[in-house]
């Protein structure tokens, strides 16, 4: 009597933020292959944290917090720790902590930008190029991608906006699913003083041109022999200034948060801006994630649910629990 192998399924997985990490990680304790992909240097996405001369800056999430349990665990075991109040968490020595112990154990193709999707259910191929050589908004450069695959399945842990482009010509009923979705920019400020402000650790001003503000170097496992700060613009203001230099943000910001302060601020040892295209999820799509059982295609991301980390992370794992039927 012969017995048949069953091969693994193989499942690429675009996208290593905080979804994109809990699908991956959802799939290979189920015995899936899972790859992951993703355009920034490492996982995390949003779980971001600067570092140079400055000092440390999380320039993305400002903390996380957790109602089940599921995400619970993953904090614990990533080793988060508790800051600034109730039911806050985040990484230590930075919030980046996070999705690179998450990350722990799955094959990881970092600072890949996947162009394209050929082929389809069961024999998907992904191609991909060197993200430096990528430009937002500017046709994919002229040379030849690599190519990834076969793959029985794609997830997509992309905003809307990334993920429909690609689906777009295999599973044309999965775009139009998107179009309520609202996701607004950040603009997001790093500053480093000599010293120390007159304010609270954290601060979420209801007017102005700041959103939410922060001592950085207050949190656990930073140096609290520094001075800095994370300021972040509230959605209205990012997208007035969406396409502006990020050096021209700089000085408005830094005039509201002295504004906060009620008066001039200690002399600056640093100063750099970052901007979020997809940070603030104000619509969301309702449910935990879209699957196409045809083609084999799915998308997740904390827009399906809500503007929170643990979002994504249900998001993740409820695309993950649909692909394995």
């Amino acid at each position: 009597m012969s017995h048949s192998r069953i091969e693994p399924r193989r499942v690429a997985v675009v996208g290593a933020g905080l979804a994109g990490l809990a699908c991956a990680r959802a799939l290979a304790a189920a015995g899936a292959v899972a790859t992951l992909f993703d355009k920034g240097r490492a996982a995390g996405g949003r779980l971001a944290t600067r570092r140079g001369e400055g000092g440390q800056y999380d320039h993305g999430a400002q903390y996380l917090t957790a109602r089940g349990p599921g995400f619970a665990a993953a904090l614990a075991a990533a080793g988060a720790a508790p800051w600034g109040g109730a039911g806050r968490w985040v990484g230590t020595p930075g919030m980046s902590a996070l999705p690179r112990a998450l990350a722990a154990g799955l094959d990881l193709r970092a600072a890949r930008h996947v162009g394209s999707l050929a082929g389809g259910p069961g024999a998907w191929r992904l191609r991909h190029w060197d993200a430096a050589l990528v430009r937002p908004g500017r046709p994919l450069p002229g040379i030849a991608p690599e190519e990834d695959g076969p793959f029985d399945a794609v997830a997509l842990a992309l905003p809307p906006a990334q993920a429909a482009p690609l689906v777009a010509a295999h599973a044309p009923g999965l775009p139009p699913r998107l179009a309520a979705v609202r996701i607004a920019p950040c603009w997001t400020v790093m500053l480093g003083f000599a010293a120390r402000l007159p304010l609270p650790d954290s601060l979420r001003p209801g007017t102005g041109p700041i959103g939410w503000a922060a001592r950085d170097s207050s949190k656990p496992g930073r140096d609290a022999g520094r001075e800095c700060w994370v300021v972040q613009a509230g959605p209205d203001w990012s997208r007035a200034w969406l396409e502006a230099a990020p050096a021209a943000v700089i000085p408005p910001l830094l005039q509201a948060l002295a504004d906060l302060a009620g008066g001039p601020l200690p002399a600056l040892d640093h100063a750099a801006a970052h901007r979020w295209r997809y940070s603030l999820v104000e619509a969301p799509l309702g449910q935990p994630c879209l699957w196409d059982p045809a083609s084999r295609l799915g998308l997740a991301g904390d827009w399906c649910l809500g503007g929170r980390a643990e979002a994504a992370f249900d998001s993740g794992e409820a695309l993950a629990a649909a692909l394995l039927g």
